[in-house]
């Protein structure tokens, strides 16, 4: 299976004014800039936001206050919200995506299996809703790619029956 590094088919923007999200920090990070007067110091959020109905979005902040990068990496998750597919309590097929140097497999489970996920991947699955996922982690373990990788994952999956319909469609049917 090729990993797939951009959205195949384009989503709607998703209106997110009335949604109701929870906002969970994957990564804080301390950054410091060497200049000639001594050092700046930065902190760089990560954070995903997730409504746990299919919807779920993943931004990057930095500001010179934790509080702030925090803020700033909430409101850009909630402008890169993005919709899932489900079947059932999983997803309907496996994906494959590759952001950077990080690639992360995801593939249904049976139900009651739970979220075999860590780090990025199990809080951008969380938030998403999936209760029933398995997911490998390949490559790097940078936060950011591998949440990045996650979302591009799951914005891959497709439902198998809109999938028929438009092949079928695509196909030539008419006959003149």
């Amino acid at each position: 299976m090729k990993a797939s590094t951009r959205i195949h088919l384009p989503k709607p923007r998703i209106d997110t004014s009335e949604m109701e999200f929870t906002e969970k920090l994957v990564s804080l990070t301390r950054v410091t800039k060497v200049v000639k007067g001594g050092k700046n110091l930065h902190f760089r959020a990560l954070v995903v936001v997730g409504d746990s109905k299919g919807h779920v979005g993943v931004g990057l902040g930095k500001a010179r206050e934790v509080p702030e990068a925090i803020r700033k990496a909430g409101v850009a998750a909630k402008k890169n919200v993005i919709g899932v597919v489900f079947r059932n309590t999983t997803i309907p097929h496996d994906s494959l995506a590759k952001f950077g140097a990080a690639r992360v497999l995801v593939k249904p489970a049976s139900p009651g299996t739970g979220v075999i996920a860590g780090g990025g991947v199990r809080a951008v699955v969380e938030a998403a809703g999936i209760k029933d996922i398995l997911t490998k982690s390949l490559g790097c373990s940078n936060p950011v790619n591998v949440t990045k990788a996650t979302m591009l994952a799951l914005a891959n999956l497709r439902n198998p029956a809109e999938s028929i319909k438009r092949r079928k469609g695509q196909s030539g049917t008419e006959e003149s």
